[in-house]
């Protein structure tokens, strides 16, 4: 039992680690503001889900935002950014994990993958209109932007772009997924028993 712990928090640590260094390859997408860019870091996130249950996914989303939140020295500061992408990191591994655990199957995970990027797109606009945009003009110093121009921001560029962000990585991950499946399914087992 001890032993499986160890394994267990070793393994979350590496995946928070491998989440962090994916982060830093983030690269911006044609288009779209320069704040906004892609990256593969929830691909651990979702794989520890998967292994581990919906709380391992949540804890390498949190090691991942604060080696991020440690490195760039932004402890100083409010870490608008930081709890952002924690939380669409979130609302992109839990409902992806919670559907693929109803239909668990390489269709299922199909399905469950877009359920996490719709989720994520979705509630990523309300809460950037409603809460982080506000934030960054409040805590930052940012230019105080006008309900219209939120609006134009979330339906032109934070929408769409979290829709192409998923489906980016729904398709990284559904590769990695059908190479893995048995290796993942043998995981799974082997903690349930």
């Amino acid at each position: 039992m001890k032993k499986n712990k160890v394994k267990k928090t070793v393994t979350l640590a590496m995946m928070g680690s491998i989440s962090y260094l994916l982060m830093l390859l983030n690269f911006p997408f044609p288009g779209f503001p320069p704040f906004l860019n892609v990256d593969f870091s929830d691909i651990p996130a979702l794989m520890a889900a998967l292994i581990f249950g919906p709380v391992a996914g949540i804890l390498v989303e949190f090691i991942k935002n604060l080696l991020d939140l440690v490195m760039t020295g932004t402890l100083t500061v409010v870490p608008i950014g930081h709890i952002a992408n924690f939380i669409a990191g979130i609302l992109f591994v839990l409902p992806t994990y919670y559907v693929f655990k109803k239909i668990n199957s390489k269709k299922g995970m199909t399905f469950a993958l877009l359920a996490g990027t719709v989720t994520m797109a979705v509630f990523m606009s309300v809460l950037n209109y409603f809460v982080f945009l506000p934030a960054y003009t409040f805590f930052l110093g940012a230019e105080a932007m006008s309900g219209p121009e939120s609006r134009t921001l979330v339906t032109t560029a934070i929408l769409p772009f979290n829709v192409i962000k998923g489906l980016l990585i729904t398709s990284v991950f559904m590769v990695l997924f059908i190479k893995l499946q048995t290796w993942i399914n043998k995981q799974i087992l082997y903690k349930n028993a």
